[in-house]
């Protein structure tokens, strides 16, 4: 007698047949991960602009303010996947509480290296392990929703919720950062950041029953590969590239540009209007039962984005600046989520998280080339010129996503799609 092992079935019997938020959010379990989540990663928006106003208050430099941001966003980059791969097979919890504990140490040595003028190369030196440790919560957010939800129409809901919440963090982040910096002392941005994300890391971490099943105890035999090699991911990393290299341009150039006209204090304003406008087109795009596919949407979504980051470097008032910030955000959500959303399509459910911490590490390399390009241009050329690294990055980054589209088309589970990444192949049992 035979049958055949496959891997993954989905449960899709409780699924709403309509997506929305309120379905969504009456999903059993989600708010155990949900309140802790949000704590957990609201710390990040805060880490680069609160790197970028220490040192270049210590230093003077934007130049030397953008390297140091850069230095960490490189190395969480770098790290971020192969901190997803450890969740996926030691569990979201192993990952965190070792993590957190170093972010906030090295957080506070970065600190007190900026204090004391310290050499570049040793903010560097404290730089790399404050990206390294960066706990990757937006990420195991997502996949627990992936395994909550397992194919309901609910997940590219789920993908704009966290969007929005994502961009709710980056409208209160910046805002609590600069004020901090600018009205307590240069250092309270990092010392809060550093703070926050312990407490709320732990907190998150304590939520044991939420987190997906481990992959890899127990199962020697199946073999992980990284997530990178399905090629629709490598091209969600160059847009995500793209995308980050609009966050990091947007933080330096209006740092540059608020301070250049007198008035630091509005760097937060305006950064939180940009973010704000990302966060309300993340709401309307969760409400949309989209009947376009989803690759041929990120496409036409990408373009309106490279279309209004290109009109930025254009701007010369703070109202201008505002309005063209809220247009350039209100651009990028949908990109997001039509990029998440596709992962769940491309990846399966086993190396979903190190996916998605692929994407995150586009971002945050994308803003750590971004910063550190447009701290060079705003130190030598004119006052908003910085704006140009925006304009670029979506523009390269639309290039690549047209001429490999079809790599975004997604295929039935269990097929070429999953190989290398830790399905099984369908076998004969006796």
């Amino acid at each position: 007698m035979a049958s055949t092992v496959t891997t993954e079935p989905s449960d899709t019997s409780a699924a709403p047949t309509r997506p929305g938020y309120g379905q969504l959010l009456r999903t059993r379990g989600a708010w155990t991960f949900l309140l802790p989540g949000f704590a957990a990663r609201q710390p990040f928006a805060m880490l680069t602009i609160s790197i970028v106003l220490l040192v270049q208050h210590t230093t003077g430099s934007y130049g030397a303010a953008g390297a140091a941001a850069a230095v960490t966003g490189v190395s969480m980059a770098l790290f971020a996947p192969y901190s997803g791969r450890l969740a996926d097979r030691h569990g979201q919890r192993a990952v965190l509480l070792p993590g957190v504990l170093v972010h906030a140490l090295s957080g506070l040595a970065l600190t007190a290296l900026a204090l004391a003028h310290a050499p570049l190369w040793a903010l560097f030196a404290a730089a790399v392990p404050t990206g390294a440790s960066v706990p990757q919560v937006g990420p195991m957010v997502r996949a627990r929703w992936g395994v909550r939800l397992q194919d309901s129409p609910l997940m590219s809901t789920a993908a704009a919720f966290e969007s929005v919440t994502d961009e709710l963090t980056f409208v209160f982040g910046p805002l609590l950062a600069t004020a901090l910096c600018t009205t307590v002392t240069p250092a309270a941005g990092l010392v809060t950041e550093a703070a926050l994300t312990l407490v709320g890391g732990l907190l998150f971490a304590a939520q044991k029953g939420t987190q997906p099943r481990v992959t890899g105890a127990g199962h020697a035999r199946v073999r992980h590969a990284s997530a990178l090699r399905v090629p629709g991911v490598r091209v969600l990393v160059a847009a995500f590239l793209g995308i980050g290299s609009v966050f990091g341009g947007m933080q330096v150039s209006l740092a540059a540009f608020t301070e250049s006209i007198g008035e630091p204090g509005l760097n937060g304003v305006l950064y939180g209007t940009f973010a704000a406008g990302n966060m309300l087109s993340g709401i309307v795009c969760g409400a949309i039962a989209w009947k376009a596919a989803p690759h041929r949407r990120l496409v036409l979504g990408y373009a309106a984005l490279a279309l209004t980051a290109s009109a930025l470097w254009t701007s010369h008032s703070v109202l201008v600046l505002a309005g063209l910030g809220l247009l350039v955000g209100m651009c990028i959500a949908p990109a997001l989520i039509t990029g998440y959303t596709l992962v769940e399509g491309l990846v399966p459910a086993g190396a979903r998280t190190e996916a998605f911490t692929w994407l995150t590490g586009a971002v945050a390399l994308g803003q750590a080339a971004a910063v550190t390009v447009a701290g060079q241009l705003e130190d030598r050329l004119w006052g908003g010129a910085g704006f140009l690294v925006p304009m670029a990055g979506t523009l390269l980054a639309l290039v690549t996503l047209l001429a490999l589209r079809s790599r975004l088309v997604v295929r039935p589970r269990n097929r070429t799609v999953a190989r290398g990444v830790g399905h099984r192949e369908p076998v004969t049992v006796d």
